[in-house]
């Protein structure tokens, strides 16, 4: 238990056991407000856009993106870089409290975990419509077939993306899952439906509190999050040698898994503080999720964004220093000066200067400005990508083949959906299940750490 005279008070009033049950179990059991049939609404929206897009994109071909000969990498591998960089923060909020103990991030690892399922969903959608023929996925899976020899490459990058989306997306299902059980046998316990009842119980597993399910469930969840430490730095990493393997100027370059790997944590957690912003004030959570723990993940920000700044300034002695003139011409022409310089100077901008607001404490502990620069930097970490899978792409060694980029409506329709995909869930997750782990909340509240 922590000390509350040093580290000061995990909810910003005293509460008793029962508070804390009420005040966070309340929403799975009230009517939703007009505020979520709203959302809904409008997810809903996004999401019949999105499934329009698919449709059109499997019944037509590829040939309804703005793919062409040269950028054959286009809104897709952007999109689902993204997707899977928010998806890191749920891991990542895991491995903060159990492997270094941060107790702060027990107030946020339930609705990082919730996104993390959901963004990873998202992501692996983009990979199998990228297939052009999704109903030939099962050939890239390794599994004992009837094929005889022919088993599917793997040296391929698109087997190892499918490798770490599976294994990510399964772990992650796990670590979530698992650790709503106790909360789940609360929910089961206070249910007045027949149905809500049974529906909880069923997921519960047959919680009962004791000393022996606590023993084990602890003893599971460090194993679970033991095995997420090292997957969260893999996967990601995983994802960058799609690109580092290849010869093209300004993919080859072995800073890239690092720098993919901050630059996931870096989004995740500004992810993660757009939405607890929201759930904060529209729950009326104020007394749990606290300025203090909000200034924590800007604090991490100031840090990703330092070194993701530090990235780009390597990447760009780099490219001067090594002389090769197509690498040269990649980084200080097309991007920073040339067809890109605006997407670039965004990223820039968005990634590297903005996050530094936050070494102020009036901005670090202001709700509106938390809220404006955390959804920045995910612009800013989307251009990132952008830059990155399309500037080098549409300029590589023969100027006969360079090209401009745009996206299609079809394109532009499937980003909105996965959009839909992940606001549909996290709606539903609000309205049926707490946002903020009960039990944690429990164990490091102010009457029980003494």
């Amino acid at each position: 238990m922590i000390n509350t005279l040093v580290r000061g008070t995990f909810t910003a009033r005293e509460k008793s056991f029962r508070q804390v049950t009420d005040d966070i179990a309340r929403p799975t059991y009230s009517n939703a407000a007009k505020w979520w049939y709203v959302a809904m609404g409008i997810a809903t929206l996004m999401l019949l856009f999105g499934l329009w897009a698919i449709y059109t994109s499997i019944a037509v071909g590829l040939g309804t993106w703005g793919l062409n000969n040269s950028v054959a990498w286009g809104w897709d591998i952007i999109n689902f870089v993204w997707w899977i960089g928010i998806g890191h923060a749920g891991t990542a909020f895991t491995i903060f409290l159990i492997v270094f103990r941060a107790k702060w991030a027990a107030i946020f690892n339930r609705t990082a975990e919730a996104m993390t399922v959901l963004a990873v969903a998202c992501a692996g959608l983009f990979p199998a419509l990228h297939l052009g023929r999704i109903w030939l996925i099962f050939f890239i899976l390794p599994y004992p077939n009837t094929r005889g020899p022919l088993w599917v490459n793997f040296n391929s990058p698109l087997f190892w993306d499918v490798l770490a989306i599976t294994t990510y997306l399964t772990l992650s299902l796990t670590l979530w899952y698992f650790g709503m059980l106790p909360d789940l046998a609360t929910l089961r316990d206070r249910s007045k439906s027949k149905i809500a009842k049974a529906v909880y119980g069923f997921f519960s597993m047959g919680w009962v509190g004791s000393v022996k399910n606590w023993i084990r469930y602890e003893a599971m969840i460090k194993v679970l999050g033991g095995l997420a430490a090292p997957l969260v730095i893999s996967v990601h990493s995983i994802v960058a040698l799609d690109f580092a393997i290849s010869v093209i100027p300004g993919w080859h370059t072995t800073i890239l898994p690092p720098y993919f790997f901050v630059g996931a944590i870096f989004s995740g957690f500004a992810m993660v503080m757009t939405l607890t912003i929201f759930i904060r004030k529209l729950y009326n959570l104020q007394d749990y999720i606290t300025i203090p723990h909000l200034e924590s993940i800007a604090r991490v920000l100031i840090f990703g964004s330092l070194v993701i700044g530090l990235a780009y300034l390597t990447e760009m002695f780099v490219a001067w220093y090594s002389g090769w003139e197509f690498e040269m011409f990649t980084f200080l022409k097309n991007r920073a000066t040339g067809e890109y310089r605006t997407a670039f100077w965004i990223m820039v901008f968005c990634n590297a200067l903005v996050p530094q607001l936050f070494w102020f404490r009036k901005i670090r502990t202001s709700i509106a400005w938390m809220l404006i620069i955390s959804i920045i930097i995910n612009i800013g970490m989307w251009y990132e990508r952008f830059i990155i899978v399309v500037s080098s792409l549409s300029h590589t060694f023969l100027p006969a083949t360079w090209t401009s980029y745009s996206p299609t409506i079809v394109d532009i329709g499937i980003y909105v959906g996965t959009f839909g995909i992940f606001f549909t869930g996290i709606l539903l997750f609000l309205k049926y299940i707490p946002s903020i782990a009960i039990n944690e909340t429990k164990a490091f509240s102010k009457k029980s750490s003494h």
